[in-house]
C-alpha cells in the first residue's frame, strides 16, 4: 500500500511538472503585474489568447496594445544559465509601448550594477520602431550597452527584438505579414544554369543590381535632414557629378561567379567559401567610396551592410578579398572592386530578395556627421533558381531549428565582436604557458624576469581587467553549479568569451601548476594588488610579514568563507550572490570604484592593506583561490625546483617568498603558491641562495689549485 502511495505521489508530481512547464511565462507573471506601470494610462489586461501567448491591453475596454513575455517566444538564457523575463507590450502599429523586466539571475546585476539602472535601460525601449527593425534586419536601433553587463544587455535587446518582431508578425500589426513556411516546392541555387554573355545581358536581367546617385540627388536627400547643417554643407561639385556608382551581384552562384570572375577567380573564391557560405562582389565609382577607410582602423566595413528580412550582416576586413578586375565582356571601369564573403551561420539565403544598405555621411562639425541611407535592392533572377520539394518533417522542425540557430547566433556574434580581446588573451596564454614550461631560460636574468612579471601583470589589469572586464569570480562557479543542477547549456557560458576561454585554461593549469598560474598572473584585482605593493614599496612603506603561527591561522579564512558561500547556494543560489560581495573584483576591476562608497571603501580598504601585507586579500579573504586550491591538489607535476638544503638549514626562500607559501621545513604549500618564480630566481641566484654561493666558491677553489685548470677540462669532457 506505501509502494502504491509512493507510485501515485510520483505520478502526480510528474503530471504538477508537466502542466507546469505547459503553462507560459506570461501566464505566471501576468497576475503581479501592474498594467499602468507597463502601459501608462491602461487600465487592464484581456484574457489570453488561446492561439499565442499574449494578452490585449485595455483602455476604456478598447484594445490599445498587446502584452507577452519574450521567453515565450525566443531563448533568453542569459550568463547565469538561466532565462529573463521581460515584458512586452506592443501598440497595433507594431510600436512598442511598455517593457518591464519582471526575472532575472544575472550575477552581474546581482552584485555589480545596481538593478535600478538595468530596469532603467530596459524600459527605454519603449518607442521602438517595429516595423523599422523588421526593414533594416533589426539594425535600426543603437543599443544601450551598460559597462560591465555587455552579455546581459546583449540577450536582453536581442529577446525583446526578435520576440517583438515575431509577435508583432503573429498578430499582424503595423502591417507586417505573418511569417509561413513553404510546404511543397521551394528554390534553390541552379548549378547548370547559363552564364550571362556580356554586361549589357547581366544588368539588363538583373544579374547585376546598381545603385546610380549623382551630386544633386545626394544634396537633396540631405536637405530634408533634420539637422540645418546638413543643408548648408551641401557640395559644391556640379549637380550631374557622380557622387557613386555601385553595382552589386551574387557571385556565388557558379553561373555569375564564372562570367564575373573568370575560371580561375571563381576556382580561388570555391576555396576560400566553406559549406554554406555566400559571397557577393560590389564594385564603385564616383566621389564616394562604399569602403571607406574605418575598416582599416577597426577591422569592420561601416559604409555597407547587406538586410535580408531580420538578417543583417556587417562585412569585416576577414571576409573581405580585393577583386582585381572583371571579367565580363563589356565591363565598365571601376575605382574599387571588393568580394564580401556571407557567413553561413548569419541565416542568409541567397534564393530570397535582399539588399544593400549604403550609409553616406556629411561633415557638419569638426567631429560630427550626419547620415543618410541609400538602397541597392537585389534579387536573383529566376533563370538561376529551381524548385526543390521540401519533406514535411522539415517543415514542421524548422521553427525549432530557427531559434536554435538563432541561439547560436547571438553567441556567435559576440565572439565575432571580441575577435581582438581573444586574440590578445590568446597571446598571453602562450606566453605565460611557454615561460613555465621553460622556467630555467625565464628566470635566469632576475632583473629581466621581474620587468617581464610588471608588465605582464599590468597588461592583466589594464587589458583583462579594466578594459575587457575579464575578471573571474566565484559567483562563475556557483552559476556553473547551478547550471549543472537545474540543466546545463553551453550557450549561457559561450555568450562571455573571454571568461569562457579563462576557464578552460585555468581547469588545464589546475592540472599542471595549480591555481597559481591564474591567481598569480591572470587576475586582474590580484594583479591590482601586486602592483600598488611594488609602488609601495619604491616609496618605502614599511612592510609586514605576519608571524608564521598568525599566518597558518589566517590563511584557512578563505576556504571558511568558500564553504559558507558554497552551503547557502544549495539553499539559494540569488542569496549566495549576494553574499558574494565579499569579493572586491566588481567595484575595482568591473565598475573602475565607480560605486556607492561602502563598496568603494571597502575594495580601498583591502588595497590599502595589501600595501603593508602583499597580496593581503588574496591570502586570507579569497574565496576564488579557496575554489581553486581545492581541484588543484589533483596537479600531475611539481615544477618547482628544491635543493635538499631549502628549509635546512636555508631560510631564504621562506623569508622572501611574496605570500609566506614556503613552510620552515622547506616545503611548498601548493595551495597558497600563486606561482609567482621569485624562488625559482632565487634557486638560481649567484647572490642569494646559500647553496648556489657555496657551489661557486667550491668551483673556485678548484680552479685555482694546482692543476684545477686541466681537471675542469677533463670533468668537462667527460
Amino acid at each position: 500500500m506505501n509502494l502504491l502511495r509512493l507510485v501515485l505521489l510520483i505520478c502526480a508530481s510528474l503530471c504538477l511538472a508537466v502542466s507546469a512547464s505547459a503553462a507560459s511565462v506570461l501566464e505566471q507573471y501576468l497576475p503581479d503585474a501592474q498594467v499602468s506601470d507597463l502601459v501608462p494610462g491602461a487600465d487592464g489586461f484581456g484574457p489570453l489568447r488561446a492561439d499565442l501567448a499574449v494578452a490585449p491591453v485595455l483602455k476604456g475596454g478598447e484594445t490599445v496594445g498587446w502584452v507577452f513575455a519574450t521567453s515565450d517566444f525566443v531563448g533568453t538564457t542569459g550568463y547565469s544559465g538561466k532565462p529573463i523575463h521581460t515584458l512586452v507590450a506592443v501598440a497595433l502599429d507594431a510600436k512598442i509601448i511598455g517593457v518591464q523586466l519582471v526575472k532575472h539571475s544575472e550575477p552581474i546585476v546581482l552584485i555589480g550594477i545596481p538593478e535600478a539602472k538595468v530596469k532603467a535601460m530596459v524600459s527605454g525601449y519603449a518607442g521602438l520602431d517595429l516595423v523599422a527593425e523588421a526593414k533594416s534586419g533589426g539594425t535600426a536601433h543603437d543599443v544601450d550597452i551598460i559597462s560591465g553587463a555587455t552579455v546581459t544587455v546583449m540577450v536582453i535587446d536581442d529577446s525583446i527584438v526578435r520576440s517583438g518582431l515575431k509577435v508583432a508578425r503573429a498578430l499582424g500589426l503595423g502591417g507586417l505579414a505573418p511569417e509561413s513556411e513553404q510546404a511543397g516546392p521551394r528554390f534553390t541555387i541552379d548549378a547548370d544554369a547559363a552564364e550571362p554573355a556580356d554586361w549589357v545581358e547581366a544588368e539588363g536581367d538583373g544579374t547585376i543590381r546598381r545603385l546610380s546617385l549623382d551630386v544633386a540627388q545626394v544634396n537633396a536627400a540631405f536637405a530634408e535632414h533634420a539637422d540645418a547643417r546638413a543643408r548648408e554643407r551641401a557640395l559644391t561639385e556640379p549637380p550631374e557629378t557622380t557622387f557613386i556608382d555601385m553595382h552589386a551581384a551574387l557571385v556565388s552562384v557558379p553561373a555569375i561567379g564564372k562570367a564575373m570572375l573568370g575560371p580561375a577567380e571563381e576556382a580561388n573564391l570555391r576555396d576560400w567559401l566553406k559549406e554554406g557560405e555566400s559571397a557577393v562582389a560590389v564594385a564603385g565609382r564616383g566621389l564616394y567610396s562604399f569602403k571607406g577607410s574605418g575598416y582599416v582602423r577597426g577591422g569592420i566595413f561601416d559604409r555597407i551592410v547587406l538586410i535580408q528580412d531580420d538578417v543583417s550582416v556587417r562585412f569585416r576586413d576577414r571576409d573581405h578579398r580585393r577583386l582585381g578586375r572583371i571579367a565580363l565582356s563589356g565591363a565598365p571601369e571601376f575605382a574599387e572592386m571588393d568580394l564580401f564573403r556571407i557567413p553561413a551561420d548569419v541565416g542568409f539565403d541567397p534564393t530570397k530578395p535582399f539588399r544593400i544598405q549604403l550609409l553616406a555621411h556629411r561633415e557638419v562639425g569638426p567631429i560630427e556627421k550626419v547620415f543618410h541611407t541609400f538602397d541597392l535592392s537585389y534579387q536573383l533572377p529566376q533563370k538561376y533558381l529551381k524548385a526543390a520539394a521540401v519533406p514535411l518533417a522539415e517543415v514542421t522542425a524548422v521553427a525549432d531549428r530557427d531559434e536554435g540557430t538563432a541561439q547560436a547566433d547571438l553567441w556567435k556574434r559576440i565572439w565575432r565582436d571580441k575577435t581582438l580581446e581573444i586574440a590578445v588573451l590568446g597571446t598571453m596564454l602562450f606566453v605565460l604557458t611557454a615561460v613555465f614550461f621553460f622556467q630555467t631560460y625565464a628566470v635566469r636574468n632576475a632583473r629581466a624576469f621581474y620587468i617581464f612579471r610588471i608588465a605582464f601583470l599590468t597588461v592583466t589589469l589594464v587589458f583583462l581587467g579594466w578594459y575587457a572586464n575579464a575578471q573571474l569570480s566565484v559567483v562563475n562557479l556557483m552559476a556553473l553549479f547551478g547550471s549543472l543542477v537545474t540543466g546545463f547549456s553551453w550557450q549561457a557560458f559561450l555568450l562571455d568569451p573571454l571568461t569562457f576561454i579563462l576557464w578552460f585554461s585555468v581547469a588545464a593549469a589546475l592540472l599542471f601548476w595549480g591555481r597559481g598560474a591564474y591567481c598569480g598572473w591572470l587576475c586582474p584585482f590580484g594583479a591590482l594588488q601586486e602592483l600598488s605593493n611594488q609602488i609601495a614599496r619604491k616609496l618605502h612603506v614599511p612592510q609586514w610579514t605576519l608571524p608564521w603561527g598568525l599566518h597558518e591561522r589566517l590563511w584557512p579564512l578563505k576556504y571558511m568563507i568558500f564553504l559558507g558561500l558554497f552551503g547557502v547556494s544549495l539553499m539559494s543560489v540569488e542569496q549566495a550572490e549576494h553574499l558574494a560581495e565579499i569579493e572586491p573584483f566588481k567595484t575595482a576591476i568591473i565598475l573602475k570604484f565607480i560605486r556607492a562608497w561602502p563598496f568603494v571603501a571597502y575594495a580601498a580598504a583591502l588595497l590599502v592593506a595589501g600595501l603593508f601585507v602583499e597580496r593581503f586579500y588574496c591570502r586570507y579573504l579569497c574565496p576564488l583561490g579557496a575554489a581553486l586550491a581545492i581541484p588543484a591538489r589533483m596537479r600531475m607535476f611539481d615544477w618547482l625546483k628544491r635543493y635538499h638544503e631549502c628549509g635546512n638549514p636555508c631560510q631564504t626562500c621562506s623569508n622572501q617568498c611574496p605570500v609566506q607559501a614556503i613552510h620552515r621545513t622547506g616545503e611548498i604549500n601548493p595551495n597558497e603558491c600563486i606561482n609567482c618564480l621569485h624562488c625559482q630566481v632565487l634557486y638560481q641566484s649567484e647572490t642569494v641562495c646559500p647553496v648556489v654561493m657555496k657551489k661557486m666558491k667550491s668551483r673556485a677553489k678548484l680552479a685555482a689549485s694546482p692543476g684545477g685548470t686541466p681537471i675542469n677540462q677533463s670533468a668537462a669532457k667527460v
